[in-house]
């Protein structure tokens, strides 16, 4: 995962917190300390450090339940660390709440690469080719992944 995507998610994170605290929606400081929380758990990520990252995510998908994505970070340490199933389930949880989540569309389809689940990969592919169709990182990636895939295969 590059620099900038992990910079976006931040970002996108930081957004539903600072508008609840603006509109008296929760105290700020609470708001700071999920911004961080989830800052950190993205730092612990980006080090391999997944076990501790999915404890703070936890946590904060505990006091803030529904933020897709808390959800996909927990499905993307999950799936690093070769646990499949709940990798599965956060990313369609992640999905269910927003459909065009950039990065749990990008990861749900390596995890359907990971399982030979090709088609499937592809369908997340064309969801992003849908979700941005001037490109996007998530969709670039997930395009090379679904060629290498089908290269190393002899599909293509």
């Amino acid at each position: 995962m590059t620099r900038h995507l992990i910079l976006a998610m931040v970002l996108v994170a930081y957004g539903p917190m600072a508008i609840a605290a603006a509109t008296g929606g929760g105290d700020s400081s609470s708001g700071e300390e999920a911004a961080s929380g989830y800052e950190r758990a993205v730092d612990l990520i980006e080090s391999s450090g997944y076990e501790k990252a999915i404890r703070i995510l936890e946590k904060l998908n505990r006091e803030d339940p529904g933020n897709a994505d808390v959800l996909n970070m927990l499905g993307y340490a999950h799936r690093k660390l070769g646990r499949l199933e709940p990798a599965f389930g956060f990313y369609q949880e992640a999905l269910a709440i927003e459909p065009r989540h950039l990065g749990a569309n990008e990861y749900l389809g390596e995890l359907y690469l990971q399982t030979d689940e090709l088609a499937k990969a592809e369908e997340r592919l064309a969801e992003l080719a849908a979700a941005c169709p001037s490109g996007c990182e998530e969709r670039e990636e997930l395009a090379e992944a679904i060629e290498a895939y089908k290269s190393e295969r002899g599909l293509e």
